[in-house]
């Protein structure tokens, strides 16, 4: 597998969902929605009904980043929906084994996220049930923050754990991703990419699209 990039929507204009993500259709491998319920982080964004619209009206395969609580009510209904892969918190749940299988029995890829100040051990448990580690190089909630460095060393972890498993399972960054940055977390061990701001605010996103792929791809050479 290549180096992925999964745009997030977070910045992009949200009275206009359908058609911003046309402007990424062709060159990004997701689109990244990011689901905030003003209780896990302090913002709130969209839900189902909006998810379910959505992928209505698109053919981007869907990348669900759910930051809410009590995941194991809402997580399955992502995956029914048509989302080719939802990623809960693991902070979020004290069943993440039950979430992941969950998730999976209804159809999509599993995703398990980690907040900056969680230890990679967390996740322990349930990693024989997912498809992707998701670690926040953000304090999760708002788009537009800086890429925290002291997150790469974590990066480094999951893929080790990753590459420790049997299953082939991506590894995935979160906040602050972009000209630069990216190309740190790809020689760490990251191969999916979520970039909102440096996408969604560039003058051709598609353009800035295929810069960050290229960028990663140089960095992860051996």
């Amino acid at each position: 597998m290549g180096m992925q990039i999964s745009p997030s929507v977070l910045n992009a204009d949200l009275s206009r969902l359908s058609s911003e993500v046309e402007r990424i259709a062709a060159v990004a491998d997701w689109v990244h929605l990011d689901v905030m319920d003003n209780h896990f982080v302090p913002n709130l964004t969209f839900g189902l009904p909006v998810v379910e619209s959505l992928l209505k009206h698109i053919d981007t395969p869907a990348d669900c980043h759910l930051m809410i609580d009590d995941p194991g009510r809402w997580a399955p209904a992502y995956a029914e929906a048509g989302a080719g892969s939802v990623t809960f918190h693991v902070e979020a749940t004290r069943a993440p084994v039950k979430v992941a299988k969950e998730i999976r029995a209804a159809g999509a890829r599993v995703g398990v996220a980690l907040k900056p100040a969680t230890s990679i051990d967390a996740i322990a448990e349930v990693i024989r049930h997912v498809d992707m580690i998701l670690v926040m190089t953000v304090e999760p909630g708002f788009g537009g923050q800086a890429f925290m460095e002291d997150m790469l060393p974590k990066v480094r972890a999951a893929r080790r754990l990753a590459d420790s498993s049997d299953a082939d399972i991506w590894v995935q960054v979160d906040g602050g991703v972009g000209p630069g940055t990216i190309e740190r977390a790809a020689f760490a061990g990251a191969d999916v990419f979520v970039a909102g701001s440096s996408v969604f605010r560039s003058d051709d996103p598609a353009v800035m699209v295929e810069k960050l792929r290229a960028e990663a791809e140089n960095a992860a050479r051996p």
